[in-house]
């Protein structure tokens, strides 16, 4: 009698799991089989999902286009140029974007890559360049990602917008030994651009402790600054003026078909500005997204 009290409970459990195991493997047919985390064929761009250690595709990417992109014309035609010769397989420069907030710095990077593939697009023999954003967080496992992206076919554009470093945070000590210090260094198929407030991307606070700490200030300093030396390509955006501004409303308005007075568009454009203190490519998107509520339209 206690064998089978003993026994009974075990078989339940058994045609339980049995039950359970068919219940999963219907609803894997009816689910499918899961996606690539690394299929780079689904999309041109992409975001790196550091924990996962996969990309998900952006089928549409928020950006605008490069014409639309004014008073940056020589940091424009820099990157055009650098971006192109890296598609084409030539040597080219990682770069640094870094200067005034709203200037266009992302958006230019965003632009490039879709105007340089157009371009390209006529090439059978060049394949599409890749985009991949990285978040700032998760610099830390950029090594992981160059991996990955070491052994792909393609040429990719990996991405990192608003990139800083503040207070004990080591995690750009990853980014500096994959842009020239490390043993594996950057892959040849991989180029980096990062936009940054910061002409050095170390904050002043950053810098000064560790000056202040260290046992030789100077060396110390000069790590830290070096970080930045890394970047073959430099490129400032720099507070426009109000003639650039207008420019930048200007074509807005004429790209999305907002027909109204050009005096009377200054005009509010000037007053919208002044309320916020600052002139810059994001205050006239900005204002334009308004105007074009105020006409009834929609634009994206």
């Amino acid at each position: 009698m206690k064998m089978e009290f003993e026994t009974e409970p075990l078989k339940i459990n058994l045609t339980a799991a049995k039950a359970l195991e068919r219940i999963a493997a219907a609803l894997e047919k009816l689910v499918g089989p899961p996606e690539n985390p690394r299929d780079f064929t689904a999309a041109d761009a992409f975001v790196f999902t550091a924990k996962a250690a996969s990309v998900a595709p952006v089928t549409r990417v928020n950006r605008v286009d490069i014409s639309l992109l004014r008073g940056i014309d020589q940091a424009k035609e820099a990157l055009m140029g650098n971006t192109e010769r890296f598609a084409r397989g030539f040597s080219a420069n990682n770069a640094l974007l870094w200067g005034a907030r709203g200037m266009g710095k992302s958006a230019l990077v965003k632009a490039v890559h879709a105007e340089i593939n157009r371009q390209l697009h006529a090439s059978p023999d060049i394949q599409p360049l890749k985009l991949v954003e990285i978040h700032r967080e998760d610099i830390e496992d950029l090594p992981s990602l160059m991996a990955v992206l070491r052994e792909k076919p393609w040429r990719f554009l990996v991405f990192c917008d608003d990139l800083s470093f503040d207070g004990a945070d080591t995690s750009y000590k990853s980014l500096k030994a994959m842009l020239e210090g490390g043993l594996e260094g950057r892959p040849a198929n991989v180029l980096f651009y990062a936009t940054s407030n910061r002409r050095h991307i170390l904050s002043r606070d950053m810098i000064e402790n560790e000056r202040g700490t260290a046992v030789n200030p100077d060396d110390a300093l000069q790590e830290k600054i070096s970080l930045s030396d890394r970047f073959g390509l430099w490129l400032g955006f720099h507070a426009c003026s109000q003639e650039d501004y207008l420019s930048i409303v200007s074509g807005y308005a004429e790209h999305f078909g907002l027909s109204c007075d050009r005096a009377m568009i200054d005009r509010q454009a000037l007053e919208w500005s002044a309320a916020r203190g600052s002139r810059s490519g994001r205050v006239a998107w900005q204002f334009v997204q308004d105007l074009a509520g105020r006409l009834g339209k929609a634009i994206s």
